[in-house]
């Protein structure tokens, strides 16, 4: 019992000094995210816009961490979040960071794997 109520109160103090590092890290850095899931487009006519499942690993900067966070504080649900991470790997993977395919707007679903990389 004794050991239980210690590693308890070592947890209760060391894991939310170990999130805020890497929450931190996150923001100043960016973070890398890895997912697989089905990903519908808008986009000008003449484009294909089926839905695909895909697999998309992709290095998203600090201002998106920041986004999410600030949206999980405030109370955003996991659909909320979720259109602040379509809208960067729209930017980031589909438009190559402004480069490509101006006018396309990604959503995604069907979240089969998410995972979040940080430095």
């Amino acid at each position: 019992m004794q050991v239980r109520a210690v590693e308890e109160a070592v947890l209760a103090r060391w894991q939310p000094r170990v999130r805020a590092r890497r929450r931190a890290q996150a923001e100043a850095e960016g973070f890398v995210f890895h997912t697989r899931a089905r990903f519908r487009f808008a986009a000008p006519a003449g484009s294909s816009d089926d839905p695909r499942v895909r697999w998309i690993t992709q290095d998203l900067p600090g201002e998106v961490a920041r986004e999410l966070f600030a949206a999980r504080d405030a109370g955003a649900g996991e659909q909320q979040q979720t259109v602040i991470l379509a809208r960067a790997l729209g930017h980031a993977y589909f438009r190559e960071w402004g480069r490509r395919a101006h006018g396309l707007h990604v959503a995604f679903s069907d979240v089969e794997f998410a995972d979040f990389s940080i430095g």
